[in-house]
């Protein structure tokens, strides 16, 4: 029998994941770590389950990721992003409802670069008159 996988790229910030589906019981396996030990924080853990639960597949498949760069927001987001991608490939059908969630989208939002003259992207030295 054929070992069926299904892959997505997801990016956010600075992250980039490399997402693969297995059929399975629901594990998570971020870069050879448990989900729950890579990702401590609850409240990103379940942004990253989010496209399961918009598409009703919890617990279906099994996650394989692969994240590199940013930190534990971006990184989240960009694991999302990829398994968003890749349920599109499970099931074309997933696709109204993963777009209307806004799971689709890959969000642009960057760091501002930092300009000469000001000590952060928009944050001026102090004024003195004297």
């Amino acid at each position: 029998m054929a070992n069926t996988q299904y892959a997505g790229t997801g990016r956010r910030k600075d992250s980039v994941a490399r997402v693969r589906l297995v059929p399975g019981n629901g594990k998570v396996t971020i870069n050879g770590r448990s989900f729950e030990d890579y990702i401590p924080a609850a409240n990103l853990r379940a942004v990253v389950a989010q496209p399961f639960a918009v598409t009703s597949t919890e617990g279906n498949y099994d996650v394989f990721v692969n994240v590199i760069g940013g930190g534990f927001a971006g990184q989240a987001g960009a694991i999302r992003h990829g398994i968003s991608r890749a349920l599109l490939e499970v099931d074309p059908d997933f696709r109204p409802a993963l777009k209307s969630a806004g799971l689709l989208t890959r969000d642009s939002r960057m760091v501002e670069r930092k300009k000469p003259g000001l000590k952060k992207a928009r944050r001026a030295p102090q004024f003195s008159k004297r």
